[in-house]
Parts: C-alpha cells; structure tokens; sequence
C-alpha cells in the first residue's frame, strides 16, 4: 500500500520532484520575505528615532505598527 503511494504507477518521481521543489521554494521565499521585512523594520525604527522626542511620542500613541516595530526592534538590540 505504501509502495503504491510513493510509485503512484510509475508518476511519483515526477510527483515527489515536484512537491519537493514547491516546498523548498516556498521556504526560499519565506525567509527571503522575512529578511526584507526585518531590514524595512530596522531602517522605520532609526528613523522614528531620528524624530524628536515630542514628535515620536505622539508617533507611537497614534499609530499601533509603530509602536509594534519599534518595540521589537528594541528587543533585537
């Protein structure tokens, strides 16, 4: 039974190939998209702590993202 899963009458290499190449690009891309994402995070933190002191706490009282990114970039630090 198991046999006729991975053979799937003669297909399952092409099957198997498939689903690997699908599965290691998606990974690619996920931590492809998770480095960028981590950079554009990194530069919007130095520039909210670029802003006044006056103008940054109102920055991150009035916008949610904001303050999500700049506490966790506090956290990486």
């Amino acid at each position: 039974m198991i046999e006729n899963i991975v053979y799937m009458n003669g297909y399952g290499i092409f099957v198997w190939s498939s689903f690997a190449i699908t599965a290691l690009s998606c990974v690619i891309v996920y931590f492809k998209t998770l480095k960028t994402l981590r950079k554009y995070e990194k530069e919007f933190a130095k520039e909210i702590e670029d802003l006044s002191t006056e103008k940054r706490k109102t920055l991150l009282e009035s916008s949610k993202v904001a303050s999500q990114v700049v506490s966790s970039y506090n956290k990486t630090i």
